[in-house]
């Protein structure tokens, strides 16, 4: 595995969007987020890529096109996008990944729509990326004992993180950045906690290596060049991998599609352990997001974890795909230990 250099103050953090643009009403948001890099001593660069044009902030060439200088310029230390969005796809046969394993690396940054690039670029170049708040959330305060993605990517080289589980999340669904484009603390108004699938109560302890992303993004990529999970681990990952992945939105009956695609496709294969995220998605009847991982993955012969802080449901921690992870769980509280090398 290789990991892009810390952040420090003075390096270039550069916003493009591989997805989705930037609609008017969130510009002042978008601003505020911007200056709160600035603030934190980041130079920003600022792309061509960026307001809304449809569903889409730009053409897939001209997003790809920004997307590979932005990765490759050695003066760009990360690349942060607004937010997710929907078509991030279109830009997969337009990467040049060869062009990306041969620079030096550079902190790719997001979730949800974005793990659609990013896990691909961890699995097919075998450098770093990192799961954590896109652009328009990095101002939120991330409660102890999280990690906001900038303790992540400001660490030393080689340094151990360790996160435990929140104390609470916040069940009200997203600020409205229109009315609020200042805001930086979360309403964490509901008791969080992590649990076993299995409803068993004995200590859990796996390692492995971290991949994985948004389900309905990432479910996409079995059976493609760039969701080749047996390859990566075979490659990277002789200790296994600790697979992750959340539900943004869809409801139980199609995530549970999803999650069996991902077994029937064999992405389980090499986990020591799956973590899913709280689900944003609504249940199906009384067919609960609880079922439907239950219905899907509770055949699996490792341990898996739901309600874990991850995704669409913040707080959320800051996961890097392809750092060797130790996940343990005590009752509902749980930790998970990330070596960068």
């Amino acid at each position: 595995m290789r990991y892009p250099k810390p952040l420090q103050a003075g390096n270039v953090v550069a916003v493009t969007a591989p997805s989705s643009g930037v609609q008017p009403e969130f510009e002042p948001r978008l601003q505020y987020a911007i200056e709160h890099l600035s603030g934190r001593g980041f130079q920003v660069v600022v792309g061509a890529c960026l307001a809304a044009d449809g569903p889409t902030s730009a053409a897939a060439p001209e997003r790809a096109a920004e997307l590979m200088t932005f990765l490759t310029d050695p003066l760009v230390r990360a690349v942060v996008p607004p937010w997710g969005g929907e078509l991030a796809i279109d830009l997969l046969p337009l990467l040049d990944f060869a062009a990306l394993a041969a620079a030096e690396p550079t902190w790719l940054v997001g979730y949800s729509d974005l793990t659609t690039l990013m896990l691909p670029m961890t699995l097919r170049t075998g450098v770093a990326t990192l799961h954590g708040c896109n652009l328009l959330d990095t101002p939120f305060r991330v409660p102890d004992p999280l990690l906001h993605w900038l303790d992540v990517a400001t660490a030393p080289a080689a340094q151990v993180l360790t996160q435990g589980s929140a104390a609470a999340y916040q069940s009200g669904g997203y600020v409205d950045f229109a009315r609020h484009p200042d805001a930086r603390d979360y309403v964490l108004d509901a008791v969080a906690g992590w649990r076993r699938l299995d409803g068993g109560t004995d200590p859990v302890t796996a390692t492995g290596r971290l991949v994985g992303g948004c389900l309905e993004t990432v479910s996409m990529l079995p059976g493609t060049p760039y969701g080749d999970l047996a390859g990566f681990a075979a490659e990277h990952a002789p200790e296994g991998l600790v697979v992750y992945l959340e539900v943004a939105e869809s409801d139980a009956f199609t995530a549970a599609r999803m999650f069996h695609h991902l077994v029937l496709a064999g992405w389980f294969d090499q986990a020591n352990a799956v973590l899913v995220g709280r689900s944003g998605g609504r249940a199906s009847g009384t067919f609960t997001q609880f079922d439907a991982v239950r219905d899907a993955l509770g055949g699996l012969p490792v341990p898996v974890l739901v309600d874990v802080d991850l995704g669409h449901v913040p707080p959320q921690l800051a996961l890097v795909n392809g750092a060797l992870a130790t996940v343990e769980l005590d009752g509902p509280v749980g930790r998970i230990i990330q070596h960068l090398t």
